[in-house]
């Protein structure tokens, strides 16, 4: 058994770091509350020293906070034939930015327009300091 959670604690350092997060636990707790899932940072350093394995609920919120699939995550290595939704994404976007993208997608289309409207301002300004 420490075997598996040892693996495992390897599997999700790398991917963290894969996607760009820091592998703390407050950031994970944080992360993870924004899927709706409540861990403890206690909890969550427990996996990432190879103590503990997370729940079902928790493995399939830090597959998608870190863009794997839950059996990724959870036993590695890829599985022919199963679809990876993460595939659509380019490779620079990272978890958090996955996450971002989410929450924007989630929200009433009037703040929708707004986000659109801020990132376009920060782009038009972007490329005027390029000229």
């Amino acid at each position: 058994m420490k075997k598996e959670h040892d693996a495992f604690a390897a599997r999700l350092h790398a991917a963290l770091k894969n996607a760009g997060i820091e592998p703390r636990p407050v950031v994970l707790e944080k992360l993870l509350a924004r899927r709706g899932v409540a861990v403890t940072a206690q909890a969550i350093s427990g996996w990432l020293h190879g103590r503990y394995m997370p729940k079902p609920a928790a493995m399939r919120a830090l597959a998608v906070v870190v863009g794997l699939e839950p059996y990724q995550l959870q036993y590695g290595g890829r599985t022919e034939g199963v679809r990876d939704d993460h595939d659509a994404w380019p490779t620079r976007v990272n978890g958090r930015d996955r996450l971002a993208f989410e929450e924007f997608l989630g929200l009433p289309e009037a703040q929708r327009e707004l986000v659109r409207g801020l990132i376009a301002a920060l782009a038009d300004g972007m490329q005027r300091k390029r000229r």
